[in-house]
């Protein structure tokens, strides 16, 4: 099977939006074995998204339209497509009574406006919306098939993942079952992770691989089909067993809303441990992160924003010896920070942030130097040296996650 994508929004004509649904979707059709031969971007026009699509149904056995599916005057997305196959559209009822419900959660009026997102064509299959409003179709007529998504990203990879692959699944393959397994990597640039597995992507079939950049991490998602769950899950655990072999040590956690935050916090709730935090450059931002997750009061005693050599000596009683044969972007600042804080709080894991955030130096030491400290009750205390390579906030952010990883793996060796 071959697929068009006709991705609909004058924002994206303008360059106000970047179109990576496009990507998202080449990639995850390719996982399929259906190739995408085109890709189109229309604006908000009832005309010329028209001419599109009689150009598209003329080489492409899958259509694929994305956006356009809204309340407002310009969504016009299966209007357009009902009119042009001849068809009516119709109230799904169960999108209706999700609008409703809705509007008086929130207790806001619904409009009339607001029903057009329930309105679908007839004789489509209804994709439901886990993360909005306007679902999406599937049509399967006799020659040719038609695919209406959302076009917010966070709500069309969603809907694809869990309505349209089964549905495409079944017009490609005898086999019904597929299951999906996503690894999280943090440590690791996307273009080295696929280097280590190269000849994995280059020759996959079945199960098959497909890497995705994040915010500071990558993740790959295995996709196997089979006859049941239990084929399914064998290939799965084979393949990963072969990229752990190759990756294992950046791997942290599994799935689509993972985070490592989540994963160190119920790592620490599992092993019964407190943590303490000493932060400098960071400025409360590793505190800020830990507590955002639910039950962090579980495991996190407190912590210190030692911002000044001042406050280090004087609330985390750093010897100012310390601080004036080393300085304070050093391996010794950040390993008596981590055991002081631990020690003040009398929690079990001490963690320590020192460096320069930048955009000027400091002790002659360039912006994205950074040391981490960890203090484990037991244990020796240690501290690691990161250079980043970002501005101001980049350098802090990637501190943060740095000390979270740092943690995750002390806690499994």
């Amino acid at each position: 099977m071959n697929a068009e994508i006709i991705a609909i929004g004058t924002e994206l004509l303008l360059g106000q939006v970047v179109n990576t649904n496009a990507t998202f979707l080449s990639k995850e059709l390719a996982t399929l074995g259906i190739e995408v031969y085109h890709q189109s971007v229309v604006g908000d026009n009832p005309k010329r998204l028209k001419e599109a699509i009689e150009l598209a149904e003329k080489r492409s056995e899958l259509v694929i339209l994305t956006g356009g599916l809204g309340p407002t005057k310009d969504d016009v997305t299966k209007q357009v497509v009902a009119e042009h196959l001849g068809k009516e559209l119709v109230i799904d009822e169960a999108a209706m009574k999700k609008i409703r419900l809705f509007h008086k959660q929130r207790k806001h009026p619904m409009t009339e406006n607001n029903q057009l997102q329930a309105l679908i064509i007839e004789g489509s299959v209804v994709l439901k919306n886990n993360n909005g409003l306007a679902v999406g179709m599937f049509l399967n007529l006799e020659n040719q098939s038609f695919l209406l998504l959302p076009g917010p990203p966070h709500e069309l990879e969603k809907m694809f993942e869990q309505e349209v692959k089964p549905l495409l699944l079944k017009q490609t393959s005898k086999e019904t079952v597929l299951l999906s397994r996503v690894l999280r990597f943090y440590g690791i640039g996307e273009s080295r992770l696929v280097t280590l597995i190269d000849d994995l992507i280059e020759n996959q079939l079945n199960p098959t691989l497909a890497s995705y950049t994040g915010k500071y991490e990558v993740s790959l998602r295995l996709t196997a089909n089979g006859s049941s769950n239990t084929e399914c899950e064998k290939k799965l655990d084979n393949l990963e067993a072969i990229i752990r072999e190759r990756a294992g040590d950046y791997i942290y956690g599994y799935g689509d809303d993972n985070s490592l935050v989540e994963v160190v916090s119920k790592l620490i709730k599992e092993k019964k441990l407190t943590l303490s935090a000493a932060e400098s450059l960071t400025g409360g931002a590793f505190q800020s992160m830990l507590t955002s997750t639910s039950g962090a009061s579980e495991f996190f005693e407190g912590g210190l924003v030692t911002y000044s050599n001042r406050i280090k000596e004087e609330q985390l009683n750093v010897d100012r010896k310390i601080i004036d044969q080393f300085g304070v972007v050093s391996s010794q600042c950040a390993i008596k920070m981590a055991e002081n804080v631990r020690q003040l709080f009398n929690s079990d894991i001490g963690i320590s942030f020192t460096g320069v955030a930048g955009p000027l130096e400091l002790e002659n030491k360039k912006p994205g130097t950074v040391w981490i400290g960890i203090a484990v009750k037991n244990k020796e205390t240690y501290a690691k040296c990161f250079n980043f390579e970002g501005d101001r906030n980049k350098n802090r952010e990637l501190s943060v996650l740095s000390g979270l990883h740092l943690i995750y793996r002390d806690l499994l060796d």
